[in-house]
């Protein structure tokens, strides 16, 4: 689901940082987050940390996480030991106890479960334009799209000091989800701080503030450190307290319980991700005429036909990780064979204002994740599994690589005498996406000849995949393992241009149908990996 407004240009992240200091008065919001009472007492119907574990002011209250954050990054055993399998850091809950006794946010309530994880990488781009993608809301939910569903700035307490985020503070709050209607987004009220150490590492922070919540974020965050040639060192510690008892995650429940599902390395993941697609983006070396596969691209012959493609990719790409989640936004019904229908009235968006009709599906299949990407992303493929383009010629009329892994690409594809489909494929050591949407031949030509993209119909639909969560590692992205895949099926179909319009039953079926035969021909088209 696109919420409308110009899509953010990526050629601003050089340096375009706060003038100067804001001066707010963070004890008394930090009263007011956390129901304080004038004499600073909790009042008794609220269940928060202790007078002696609370910090008494939201400045102790982010320094106190800073310290946490910074220990947890750098820290290894007892603190950290490694599990069975060597492949991950697991965390021990005593030991933490023991050397972050306050607790800051207070004891784990009872029944509720913890999830941390700690990861590291280095990512092609440098130490300031990351900060900056943090400490910008739109920005930092855009890059992390297949995670946050949604993200608001409630209240900017400090901008920092004159000329840069160091000293930053920001109240948030967000939710974070999986790729699928079967597994609730996660929403989380928490502030987010910024700071420069003497080092020259910089670190970015989170710590709820709200003590009533169901997902409660301990400091989690990264460090991030300069590396050369414009490469950045990212740390990244991910520490939840999550109350999902009567939750039924349907397919999903081993990847979530498996921590992998919000865990660092899926952030880690996809930030690298991110940042490669945003290299692709910045790119000018380009040739004039695109030669793939033996195939002249002469489509995208130019820097600002490259920009506006991966734009209106990217428009699309954030519509459909947005309106496949279970965000508390979303009522989702289920429908016959597994199938989930959803109803949204669209008046912000001004390329696909309506009412628009969301279904979605899942399967598991016994392949990983990485043999299922690349069978479905393989352009001979297609007419196989993509009800449009079925058992049609898909040709290929221009396509960019976005970098990284193999197959991580946007293509411009024929798939009928008067459709074309914008198609991006992504993926990263934990998930992988196929997303698309047909657009009218004429209207592909209007965005190749400058025409904005941002005033073209973006309802994407697509495929995300993710691994089962029989493994604890990463390693089941690989060609073989023990680990399956969990195959997301959603489209999104525009039900009429009047959003207060009814749905007829007709369209309702037809979208049923369509959802449900996909994966039916998702299924047979693999049917011979299945078997072997």
């Amino acid at each position: 689901m696109y919420e409308g407004g110009p899509l953010l240009d990526y050629s601003h992240l050089t340096p375009s940082l706060p003038s100067g200091p804001q001066e707010v008065d963070v004890d008394s919001y930090y009263g007011d987050m956390y129901g304080v009472d004038d004499d600073g007492d909790l009042p008794r119907s609220i269940s928060g940390p202790s007078q002696a574990d609370r910090p008494s002011s939201m400045t102790e209250l982010v320094a106190e996480a800073m310290e946490v954050l910074i220990g947890m990054a750098q820290m290894n055993e007892p603190l950290w030991f490694t599990s069975q399998d060597g492949t991950c850091n697991v965390l021990n809950e005593d030991a933490y106890m023991r050397y972050f006794p306050r607790g800051i946010i207070g004891p784990k309530p009872a029944g509720f479960k913890c999830e941390a994880s700690r990861e590291t990488t280095v990512v092609h781009m440098n130490h300031v334009n990351l900060v900056e993608i943090f400490m910008d809301g739109n920005l930092w939910s855009r890059v992390f799209r297949g995670i946050v569903s949604s993200a608001m700035t409630l209240e900017v307490l400090s901008t920092g000091v004159a000329g840069s985020y160091n000293g930053a503070l920001q109240a948030m709050k967000a939710e974070f989800q999986v790729p699928s209607p079967f597994v609730p987004t996660r929403e989380s009220h928490y502030v987010r701080y910024c700071k420069q150490h003497s080092d020259g590492t910089w670190a970015v922070v989170d710590v709820s503030v709200d003590p009533l919540a169901t997902c409660r974020r301990r400091p989690s965050g990264c460090l991030i450190q300069e590396s050369p040639n414009g490469y950045s060192k990212v740390t990244w510690v991910e520490h939840m307290e999550v109350d999902d008892r009567g939750v039924d995650y349907n397919l999903y429940k081993q990847l979530v319980n498996s921590g992998t599902a919000f865990g660092a390395k899926r952030w880690v993941a996809t930030l690298e991700r991110g940042c490669e697609r945003l290299a692709s983006f910045m790119e000018t070396n380009i040739p004039t005429t695109n030669v793939v596969g033996g195939i002249n691209m002469d489509v995208i012959s130019s820097q600002e036909q490259r920009k506006s493609v991966l734009k209106l990719a990217e428009r699309m790409v954030i519509s459909f990780c947005r309106g496949v989640s279970a965000s508390n936004a979303h009522t989702w019904t289920r429908v016959a064979n597994n199938v989930r229908v959803m109803l949204r009235q669209n008046v912000d968006d001004t390329g696909s204002p309506g009412l628009v009709l969301h279904a979605a599906t899942s399967l598991w299949l016994t392949l990983p994740p990485k043999r299922v990407f690349d069978f479905l992303s393989d352009l001979n493929s297609k007419s196989k599994w993509d009800t449009l383009a079925y058992k049609s010629v898909v040709q290929v009329l221009g396509q960019i690589a976005c970098g990284g892994e193999r197959g991580n690409t946007v293509s411009v594809l024929r798939v009928k005498n008067d459709t074309v489909e914008i198609q991006e494929c992504c993926t990263d050591a934990i998930g992988s996406f196929i997303i698309y949407t047909p657009i009218d031949i004429g209207l592909m030509n209007y965005v190749l000849n400058g025409g904005d993209p941002n005033s073209v119909a973006a309802l994407a639909s697509g495929i995300a995949i993710l691994p089962d969560g029989t493994t604890t590692n990463g390693n089941d992205i690989g060609e073989t393992g023990p680990g399956g895949s969990l195959l997301t099926v959603a489209f999104q179909v525009l039900a009429d241009y009047d959003p207060t319009a009814e749905l007829s039953n007709g369209l309702l079926t037809t979208i049923i149908n369509l959802v449900s035969t996909t994966g039916d021909h998702i299924r047979t088209s693999l049917s011979p990996q299945l078997q072997a």
